[in-house]
């Protein structure tokens, strides 16, 4: 949502370079793909090699818990009912993978409390292609970097759908399908949520800012959220946010598709339709946050006052970059006065 100080509680060619990192893995060490019993699953990732086959709810978490760098676990089938949680490392050389198909579903129930999937402390995982719903926060990451999320669908979440949080960085979420976040809470139904508000930091961090840095998320199709599809909070710096599809037609408790209150962030590629009220803003929260943001090549469907670009406050003199390239569309019709509110680039 767009209130600063809000505080909350403690595509084919990504699935290709994935798959061959995985392939280069095993011809390094000198090893093959384990041979064991293939999982019961008709639509696996392309990318998903052969791997321990993962049945039951208590056996996934075994084990998330027993895994180590190079290991492969491949989801059956069938719902996976409770919260789970990694904190075993993979190696840049030698990730560790969880995957599975669209059928096999993380279900962390209420959406009242718990994080379905909680990556903690986790480095260097690659998850890939099954479902995550139920839970107050679908996908939590605490101090968890360098892991790549690709072709996760979140849904029917209390909160947050993914949150990236405490120190969290060089994370990959790509070809991520969110859809149905806040149902337990409107104000807090983002469904990327990158970073943690100034007003936890306290809790979080130590009072330092939430330096969840150099994030990307590409590719994602959000929808049906009641907040920002996309929510960067201020303190992170250098990440990405491309060729994103946002629809905000279920949006209450924000007037942007996207707000972006960290530094260095490039926005490119994105389409959003049914923005409540502007595309994207830029707010700045804390002194030095919320400057040298780039804005390019993206299509936002904004509301009669909107824009597809707002720079509010400070954040107009704090050397963000909108291209004359953006697009607002107003009830279909492209309306170039309202692709920002300051001087555009280019």
């Amino acid at each position: 949502m767009t209130t600063p100080g809000r505080s909350t509680a403690p595509g084919a060619r990504l699935f290709a370079v994935v798959a061959a990192s995985v392939a280069l893995v095993f011809a390094v060490s000198g090893c093959s793909a384990p041979s064991l019993e293939s999982p019961s699953s008709s639509a696996l990732p392309d990318s998903c090699p052969a791997g321990a086959a993962v049945s039951t709810s208590d056996g996934l978490q075994s084990a998330l818990d027993s895994a180590s760098a190079g290991d492969v676990l491949v989801l059956s089938d069938g719902r996976y009912e409770g919260t789970f949680t990694i904190r075993s490392q993979g190696s840049s050389d030698a990730p560790i993978t969880l995957c599975g198909g669209a059928a096999a579903v993380l279900d962390g129930g209420s959406v009242d409390s718990g994080y379905t999937l909680h990556l903690d402390g986790a480095s260097n995982w690659r998850l890939e292609g099954f479902s995550v719903t139920g839970g107050q926060k679908g996908v939590m990451l605490d101090a968890s970097s360098h892991n790549e999320l690709t072709g996760l669908a979140v849904s029917a979440v209390g909160d947050e759908g993914i949150h990236l949080r405490t120190g969290s960085s060089d994370n990959l979420l790509a070809g991520l399908t969110v859809s149905n976040t806040g149902l337990r809470m409107p104000d807090f139904g983002e469904g990327v949520y990158i970073g943690s508000a100034e007003g936890n930091w306290c809790d979080l961090t130590a009072c330092a800012p939430d330096a969840s840095d150099r994030n990307r998320v590409v590719g994602a199709t959000i929808t049906a959220t009641t907040a920002e599809a996309i929510d960067v909070k201020e303190g992170t710096t250098g990440g990405e946010l491309t060729g994103n599809t946002l629809d905000g037609s279920t949006i209450t408790a924000a007037d942007s598709l996207i707000d972006v209150k960290g530094s260095g962030w490039q926005v490119t590629g994105t389409t959003g339709t049914a923005s409540p009220g502007d595309g994207a803003q830029v707010h700045v929260i804390v002194e030095g946050s919320g400057s040298a943001n780039v804005f390019s090549g993206n299509t936002f469907a904004v509301a009669a006052d909107g824009y597809a670009v707002q720079l509010a406050g400070d954040a107009r003199t704090a050397g963000n970059v909108v291209s004359c390239d953006n697009v607002a569309t107003v009830d279909g019709a492209a309306e170039p006065a309202f692709v920002t509110n300051i001087s555009c680039t280019g």
